[in-house]
């Protein structure tokens, strides 16, 4: 079954894909033409006892022999083969994909170098999806999109000079908010596993109260907690995205608190911080900026527009780079056009990358303090000269370094002390009410250790 109508309109308007989209009224006339020229051609190709060929009111023609009398003649150019999807699998590398469908290592190249800036495809997480669009008759790669969750897709697309140009596609979404909660019993890390928690979120919990709670030695059996886990959420459901917005524990007589405050940083409920303070910039000594922050930069080796989410600092090889915050080292690189590079989280929704070094010294896994030398700058990757290329994000998305609001002092500033009270007021309501709910339910057992 072949639809005319959308057939006349790929000749017609020199189409080799179908996700075009067109106003209804051409679809229409389109249509219309289209059914025409087909019924007459059918009729003076067929012979009298065959010229019953019924054209559905949708526009398809339900003969065979009339689909090969007018297919022939009006078949220009055959548009792009459906994209082919691949889920990710642990031990799979880029390269490795590539050539097992089919495509040629300049293509692997001409797709890393729209990636230098966002480094998506470094690190491949096993149970994303790789999509692959080919062209129609060479087979040539069109466009790569990598599903990085439900909310967000990176499309990497040939251009006419068989370049490749990235797009973000963020689906609008919201946050949704869950309390949980429970006594603890054993561990920190079972009690929280038993309410629903995932690995990731009880880790960073606990990195949260790391300078002020050891959870080895001062969680004792009947201890609680409350956290207040946000959620994102599109169209089509959890993005798997979630952040901590709230967690207490109440430890003996003791109570530990910390609140998500809008800088990223977490405080308790006096306004003071529970990490120390960032440093604006990654090394001691002042450098020249040679590139600054910019989302529309021309850049100096391809003379292509592309985004540089970072600034770049002039300095000599071999000059000492700083991390700007506690964290913990999550990437140890070494890419072809970002050179080697590190990347560390640290405490809230704050993320560091350093580019084009000489040297990394640490290793991914390890605990980072503010200050600690991490690395020596260089010249790796595509560079035109010696320097640093320093990125900080902010909730997964890249910011200008030199203007981001990140929390450089100990304590919520008087002037955002009204908000952050009030923002902690209902956080504590809603840990409140989690709380009353459990001790309901806990009565039964309480004979039995329960609270």
């Amino acid at each position: 079954m072949v639809s005319t109508s959308r057939t006349f309109i790929e000749v017609g308007r020199g189409l080799t894909t179908a996700k075009r989209t067109f106003p209804r009224f051409h679809l229409a006339a389109a249509a219309i033409v289209a059914t025409s020229c087909v019924y007459a051609y059918t009729i003076s190709l067929t012979p009298p006892s065959e010229a019953s060929t019924e054209i559905s009111a949708t526009g398809t023609v339900s003969s065979p022999s009339a689909l090969v009398a007018w297919q022939l003649p009006v078949l220009a150019e055959p548009q792009a083969a459906d994209p082919m999807e691949y889920e990710i699998q642990a031990g799979d590398t880029l390269s490795g994909i590539f050539t097992d469908k089919g495509f040629d290592h300049a293509t692997l190249n001409a797709i890393l170098t729209a990636d230098e800036e966002l480094l998506a495809l470094d690190v491949l997480r096993p149970g994303t999806t790789l999509r692959f669009e080919r062209g129609p008759e060479s087979g040539d790669l069109l466009e790569l999109s990598l599903v990085v969750h439900p909310g967000r897709t990176i499309h990497y697309r040939r251009t006419i000079d068989d370049h490749f140009e990235f797009e973000e596609e963020i689906k609008p979404s919201h946050w949704h908010d869950d309390v949980f909660g429970a006594p603890i019993h054993g561990s920190f890390y079972a009690s929280a596993r038993e309410v629903g928690l995932s690995d990731g979120e009880i880790f960073r919990a606990q990195r949260i109260f790391e300078e002020r709670v050891n959870f080895r030695r001062d969680i004792r059996a009947g201890d609680r907690f409350e956290i207040v886990l946000s959620r994102e959420m599109v169209d089509v459901g959890a993005t798997g995205q979630t952040r901590i917005e709230a967690i207490r524990l109440r430890l003996g007589n003791r109570i530990q608190n910390a609140f998500l405050h809008e800088d990223g940083n977490y405080y308790d409920d006096r306004g003071e911080s529970l990490s120390r303070a960032f440093l604006r910039y990654p090394m001691q000594g002042s450098y020249r900026v040679s590139s600054h922050f910019n989302l529309r930069r021309l850049h100096p080796v391809t003379g292509r527009i592309a985004p540089h989410h970072g600034v770049d600092f002039a300095m000599p090889t071999g000059t000492s780079i700083l991390s700007i915050g506690d964290g913990i080292v999550s990437r140890v690189g070494n890419h072809p056009f970002a050179g080697k590079y590190i990347e560390i989280d640290h405490l809230g929704q704050f993320k560091t990358r350093y580019l084009h070094l000489s040297r990394n010294d640490v290793k991914r896994g390890q605990r980072i303090s503010r200050g600690d030398h991490v690395a020596l700058s260089g010249n790796t990757g595509r560079s035109t000269g010696p320097h640093l290329h320093f990125e900080l994000h902010v909730n997964n998305r890249p910011v200008d370094p030199l203007k981001a609001d990140i929390p450089t002092a100990s304590r919520v500033p008087e002037e955002e002390m009204a908000v952050f009270t009030q923002r902690v007021a209902t956080l504590d309501a809603a840990m409140r009410v989690n709380q009353t709910h459990l001790a309901s339910r806990s009565v039964p057992k309480a004979n039995s250790g329960g609270i």
